[in-house]
């Protein structure tokens, strides 16, 4: 199983990955609080994924990148080591936050956030903060135990959803579950990962991954990229 990132194309699955349409369940202030059922997508044993945005047959490719001069560059780092972290612990658990991974999904603004929980480091404050890091599609938020040193995130199964964010009513990001890899058009690998979400608008200001630029304004985008020095 591989994901191929095409020149200014699509994202080329092969080896028969399975695909879904998954959606968020929302609470009443529209914030995300688990997932839908998945919905299998019929597939061949190889496909093509809209990378561009403009494909009028979402979630696949139907070449309209070509038309629309789609510039696909990718500027995300191979290796998550050279990626910006912020680590924040308490008594129990440690938290290490890649922010740029961010798609936006809001799982981790309930009840206060994942951070208000970490600091409040009681029994349940834990397993919420664990449960909305598991939850991020991206990858973003690792939890892990301090005592083992490992890490708190469940093991997917290998399979591509793709998200629709009900609180948001939008096209959400293409989440890759289970440590596929993933090669860059100039057939380099990124770090393998148990989850990450790849860009299906062509908004990203770091593709190939998702930053949440679907629904967000650009001058929110930026005001948060100068706060954390990405940009």
């Amino acid at each position: 199983m591989k994901i191929k990132v095409i020149e200014n194309g699509p994202y080329l699955v092969s080896g028969n990955v399975p695909l879904y349409k998954i959606k968020f369940i929302v609470d009443e202030k529209g914030k995300p609080t688990a997932y839908s059922e998945k919905e299998k997508i019929k597939t061949n044993e190889n496909y093509a994924l809209c990378r561009c945005g403009h494909s009028n047959n979402k979630p696949f490719c139907d070449g309209n990148h070509s038309k629309i001069d789609f510039n696909g560059e990718e500027i995300a780092e191979l290796d998550i080591k050279n990626v910006f972290s912020e680590n924040v612990e308490n008594n129990h658990l440690k938290l290490v936050d890649h922010y740029i991974y961010c798609d936006h999904s809001r799982f981790c603004l309930r009840n206060g956030g994942i951070r208000k929980l970490l600091e409040e480091d009681n029994d349940e404050s834990n397993e919420e903060a664990k449960d909305q890091a598991h939850n991020c599609p991206s990858g973003r938020l690792l939890i892990y135990d301090k005592e083992t040193g490992k890490s708190t995130e469940p093991v997917f199964e290998k399979e591509i959803n793709i998200i629709y964010d009900t609180g948001q009513d939008i096209n959400g990001a293409i989440w890759v579950k289970g440590g596929i890899p993933l090669e860059s058009a100039n057939e380099e690998i990124y770090s393998i990962r148990n989850r990450m979400t790849l860009c299906q608008c062509g908004k990203s200001w770091n593709k190939p991954f998702c930053n949440g630029l679907h629904y967000i304004s650009e001058g929110f985008q930026e005001k948060f990229l100068k706060k954390w020095n990405l940009k």
